[in-house]
């Protein structure tokens, strides 16, 4: 029979240890504060945060040799280089943590503590540490004790038009897609890193709202074909792609030729009465169209590039966003792929097998967000490095939604599916010459 009083003290960590994790503001922070004031000389220290600085100081200096044999010590008043301590404020609890605000020392700047925030992450035996700087001359820095993305929770329901919130970020916080905010997105990621399910989720946050779905599907149809019935429109090859995107452009052309007789800017400036329905375009294997077998190809892949660039390009003013996934998005698929990442202010990547997707989709961003992102583990699908709108980059991990999920959210509201027909039925009122569209293009 086990030790009664060992078994107690047992249940008496366990519950101890509970405590700490559930109720960690009042338990853990005042211990932990005390602790990061503590040993914040050292740290500083042991990063490289301190500085040499001159100070008068009394030292002990020697002197002349005496009859003895022994050296006189002597005092002197001079001036001698010291480490100067970034100082810091009372460390403040958070949800997964806590933060504390840092005043730089001059001649810093946040990224010297970007570069070492792994370090401070060591140091304090946390999970990760997060650096932003809210205001010129300091910094906050945010440490997660535990990774707060090994589980998440179910997709809630989108009240908002053209956003959904698919997951959470590493801070806590929702990871919402606002398409109001960012029109175009960028999505990379491998075979089974969750670009599919980060489409589900998407698909499932959409599909009750007032908007127009529209699918590019090159893997022949498999991935959105189940979601037809909530699809304005679908391609599944090359050729169907290219008629749908001379549609986009028509669409566009459409809308532009109203707003301009409306006197709008946008197609959000226009009375609720005639406003067209916004349009979400979703693109499954980006690469598909721009890979090309043999030359026969060259001038469809040009054609399919050119208005695909379009799109993003001045799409967003007419209610047209898009949303552009692959597992394989390298330089070497053509200076149009380069083109349209410009204007892919979103950036997601998962997990990938090769640096130059990784590079392609975050590397003009942050090279901090780069290294996070290859460095994400096979088992830990969902996982995703995100260029957010608020100009940050963070870990993020989307909701789990099954395509059982996907398919039933579009047959349960395939009745608010707006038809493609329709849609592009209205002919513009006066005839708008393309060269037109060539000199928005290079303004």
């Amino acid at each position: 029979m086990p030790d009664l009083p060992h078994s107690l003290f047992v249940l008496a960590g366990a519950l101890a240890v509970l405590a700490t994790w559930r109720f960690w503001p009042v338990v853990g922070y005042p211990f932990t504060a005390l602790s990061v004031r503590a040993s914040w000389r050292k740290v500083s220290l042991g990063c490289g945060l301190t500085k040499k600085r001159a100070r008068w100081a009394f030292t002990l200096t020697p002197g002349a040799l005496v009859s003895t044999g022994t050296v006189k010590v002597r005092r002197r008043f001079r001036r001698v280089a010291v480490d100067t301590t970034p100082w810091i404020r009372l460390p403040l609890p958070t949800r997964h943590g806590w933060r504390v605000t840092v005043h730089l020392l001059e001649g810093q700047i946040p990224d010297d503590y970007a570069q070492v925030a792994e370090r401070l992450a060591h140091s304090w035996g946390v999970h990760a540490v997060r650096v932003s700087s809210p205001r010129p001359g300091r910094v906050v820095l945010a440490a997660i004790i535990r990774d707060p993305l090994m589980r998440v929770d179910r997709l809630p329901p989108s009240e908002e038009l053209l956003k959904v919130t698919v997951g959470r970020l590493e801070t806590g916080a929702p990871w919402v897609i606002d398409f109001r905010i960012v029109p175009h997105w960028l999505s990379a990621g491998a075979t089974q890193s969750g670009k599919s399910n980060l489409a589900n989720a998407l698909i499932v946050g959409l599909a009750p709202q007032p908007v127009a779905l529209v699918g590019f599907d090159l893997k022949g149809g498999v991935e959105f074909t189940p979601y037809a019935p909530r699809l304005s429109a679908l391609a599944t090859t090359r050729t169907e792609s290219v008629g749908l995107l001379d549609d986009l452009v028509t669409l566009m052309l459409n809308r532009m030729d109203l707003c301009r007789r409306t006197g709008a800017r946008n197609l959000w400036q226009l009375p609720s009465v005639v406003r067209p329905v916004p349009v979400v375009v979703l693109v499954d294997e980006l690469a598909e169209l721009y890979l090309m077998a043999d030359r026969s190809e060259k001038d469809e892949i040009a054609h399919t590039s050119t208005t695909l660039l379009r799109v993003a390009r001045l799409g967003r003013a007419f209610g047209i966003y898009l949303f552009c996934c692959g597992q394989r998005i390298g330089s070497d698929l053509g200076p149009g792929v380069t083109a349209l990442r410009a204007q892919c202010s979103g950036r997601i990547c998962h997990r990938v097998n090769d640096p130059e997707t990784a590079t392609m989709t975050l590397g003009d961003l942050d090279p901090a967000a780069l290294v996070s992102a290859r460095a994400i583990p096979a088992e830990t699908p969902g996982v995703a490095i995100v260029a957010s709108q608020d100009g940050q980059w963070y870990r993020a991990r989307s909701f789990h939604v099954s395509e059982a999920t996907a398919e039933h959210a579009a047959w349960t509201y395939a009745d608010l599916t707006p038809s493609w027909a329709e849609i592009t039925a209205d002919a513009p009122a006066t005839e708008f010459d393309p060269a037109d569209l060539d000199e928005l293009l290079t303004a």
